[in-house]
């Protein structure tokens, strides 16, 4: 970056606001849909697909983002994203005026709307983190790249519960509209935020290349990280969200005097604030030791050991150290695994490696679910537990094998890339 440009830390300062605030359109949907799904007369497996219709939209359009990353930069594709996103946020207010039609003059599909909206929203999504993570490595050294990728992805994070909190309380003490169109206002500050101070951080690609549906980066380093995400996304968001309210209803374990479903809220936030944490904490460590490796291999033994204890939790005592083991483990494992894709990637491919990343944390996450809850039902909870707790294990030695496959080494270097002479540096991999 030129020194007429901002500095490092307020790009990326300015990358988690803006992440931080557009994400709570993700979130303030979810405490609100499920129940107007009676009053809209929307029916349940309608309401899950609009919950997870923007999912969906985001895997069909990660490929496509990282490759206009590359060929653009990121400048226009975040602030476009950012922009798409607050525009699907204002859908959600519509969808609730077409609730009304005598009131306005729109068509009274407002299940078509929200529908609508949460796809958009996807596509919005995938432009927005195939490039804030391709700037956070632009903008970032090789001793800060892991803290400010860790910085950055708990934003994304953070950004999603916060939606749901806020848009519970709001529409509890207001309306349903006045929540949606909070998210919208957070959602344009955010956008506006972005194009007042992302500058244009990456090398452009080849100017004419075409943009497609599958044109992922297949190279061994982001095949290895996609992996890796895949399993640890699968095991988190897939199977310990979507089984965790039917672990406590089963065991009947509960909180505060809550039932199942509001002491999950509560053990999920536990996990989110714990992977929040240690995602800069992990990002930290891995910036000042002289391999990122060993700071994943650790993250991932945590993951391992917090599965294991929800497998044979009893007790809220021990699903709470569980859950903060879980937290912990993917949150330390987020920022290193970016910045070591970040390390092995030379810039003009940094977009699309960011794509197939995210293609592959996307099927993980939204697999783990579909896999999860059958199984559970069929065989128990122990069962599919242990099997979560072996994923990052697996995990762990796909990622010494696809290191050790492109470097020669099973403990690279954080500045490998800046070394010619390395196997697996960047001038290894020029096109």
């Amino acid at each position: 970056m030129s020194d007429e440009n901002p500095s490092q830390y307020v790009v990326v300062g300015a990358v988690i606001l803006s992440t931080f605030f557009v994400g709570f359109g993700g979130g303030v949907i979810f405490p609100i849909l499920p129940n107007l799904g009676q009053v809209l007369g929307i029916s349940p497996l309608l309401v899950g697909i609009i919950l997870s219709a923007n999912r969906f939209s985001r895997l069909f359009a990660n490929a496509p983002a990282g490759v206009l990353v590359d060929r653009i930069g990121t400048r226009t594709p975040f602030v476009v994203g950012m922009i798409i996103q607050a525009g699907a946020t204002f859908g959600y207010v519509v969808a609730m005026i077409a609730a009304h039609p005598s009131m306005w003059f729109v068509p009274d599909v407002p299940e078509g709307w929200f529908l609508g909206s949460r796809i958009i929203w996807g596509v919005g999504s995938a432009a927005v983190f195939a490039t804030a993570y391709t700037i956070a490595a632009d903008v970032s050294e090789d001793d800060s790249r892991g803290a400010s990728m860790g910085l950055i992805r708990g934003g994304v994070l953070f950004g999603f519960p916060s939606g749901v909190v806020i848009g519970g309380v709001i529409s509890e003490v207001s309306t349903t509209v006045t929540a949606f169109a909070v998210a919208t206002l957070f959602a344009v500050v955010a956008s506006v935020i972005a194009y007042v101070t992302i500058p244009e951080t990456h090398v452009s690609g080849d100017g004419h290349r075409s943009v497609s549906l599958t044109d992922i980066d297949t190279t061994l380093p982001s095949l290895t990280v996609g992996f890796v995400n895949f399993a640890v996304l699968f095991a988190y968001i897939g199977a310990l969200f979507a089984t965790l309210v039917l672990f406590l209803d089963h065991n009947n374990l509960g909180v505060f005097g809550f039932d199942a479903q509001g002491s999950s809220g509560i053990f999920m936030a536990i996990t989110v604030v714990a992977a929040g944490l240690f995602m800069f904490i992990g990002g930290h460590v891995s910036d000042r030791t002289e391999s990122r490796v060993p700071t994943l291999l650790f993250f991932l033994g945590t993951t391992f050991v917090g599965f294991l204890m929800l497998a044979l939790a009893d007790s809220i005592a021990t699903l709470t150290v569980a859950c903060l083991l879980i937290g912990a483990g993917q949150g330390g494992t987020s920022g290193p695994l970016m910045a070591l894709l970040a390390d092995l990637t030379p810039d003009e491919r940094m977009g699309r490696a960011v794509g197939t990343n995210n293609v592959l944390g996307d099927i993980g996450g939204g697999l783990g679910p579909i896999v999860s809850l059958p199984l559970v039902e069929t065989f128990g909870f122990l069962p599919i537990y242990v099997v979560c707790a072996v994923l990052p294990l697996i995990a762990g030695v796909i990622l010494l094998a696809g290191v050790h496959r492109e470097t020669g080494q099973f403990m690279p270097r954080v500045d490998l890339r800046d070394d010619p002479c390395a196997p697996g540096s960047a001038s290894d991999h020029a096109d």
